[in-house]
């Protein structure tokens, strides 16, 4: 499991965000569902082959658990699959499922136009993997750190229009059959997304 530089970071931020959270009294706890189209466009480095991983468009959920009227903690969930490339030329598909938690800070709580930032973690499962015939693989796991900001729009009543932008950093090797080691792989994909939330 290969394990970023940014992951303590991060987990500092969340754990002093949760602390703050048990400290703070449960003010209009409520419940937000969105659903969103990705546009996910990977940031990639490899040594010492040149990999690529394709850009690609699809459909996530995420749940939002307001504990304040400003700070909440959301989990989205995507998978996708991807193409990967050495030197330009296709070697195969990846799936990946990468679940992340993410403590957020809402701004303007009371507006119709809402902005936030949030900070988490990201846990990557790679499966379905078919590069190079089935000659190569990739380490299954991956751990990192996540930050996002975006903001939601009340449309009407509880419907909202949200825009959201992660940059998550996930990272692998690619490996033999075998298990002897090929090459390192950083995907670390900037997210876009937009979509309609639901607040409870």
């Amino acid at each position: 499991m290969k394990i970023n530089r940014s992951l303590a970071a991060a987990a500092a931020l969340v754990a002093a965000g949760s602390a703050a959270l048990v400290a703070a009294p449960e003010v209009n706890a409520q419940l937000m569902v969105r659903g969103r189209v990705l546009n996910i466009v990977p940031h990639e480095r490899s040594s010492p082959l040149s990999l690529g991983v394709s850009n690609e468009v699809t459909p996530e959920l995420d749940l939002s658990w307001f504990f304040t009227p400003n700070i909440a903690v959301e989990l989205i969930l995507a998978t996708q699959r991807h193409q990967v490339t050495n030197a330009g030329a296709d070697i195969g598909s990846v799936k990946h499922l990468p679940p992340t938690l993410l403590l957020q800070y809402h701004f303007m709580p009371s507006q119709d136009f809402k902005p936030y930032v949030g900070v988490g973690l990201n846990y990557t499962r790679f499966y379905d993997v078919n590069l190079a015939g089935g000659a190569l693989t990739v380490d299954r796991t991956s751990t990192g750190g996540a930050i996002q900001a975006g903001f939601d729009y009340r449309l009407s009543g509880k419907w909202y229009l949200n825009v959201d932008v992660k940059k998550i950093w996930i990272e692998t090797d690619v490996k033999t059959a075998a298990g002897a080691f090929v090459s390192s792989l950083k995907i670390d994909p900037v997210i876009f997304g937009v979509g309609l939330g639901y607040r409870f």
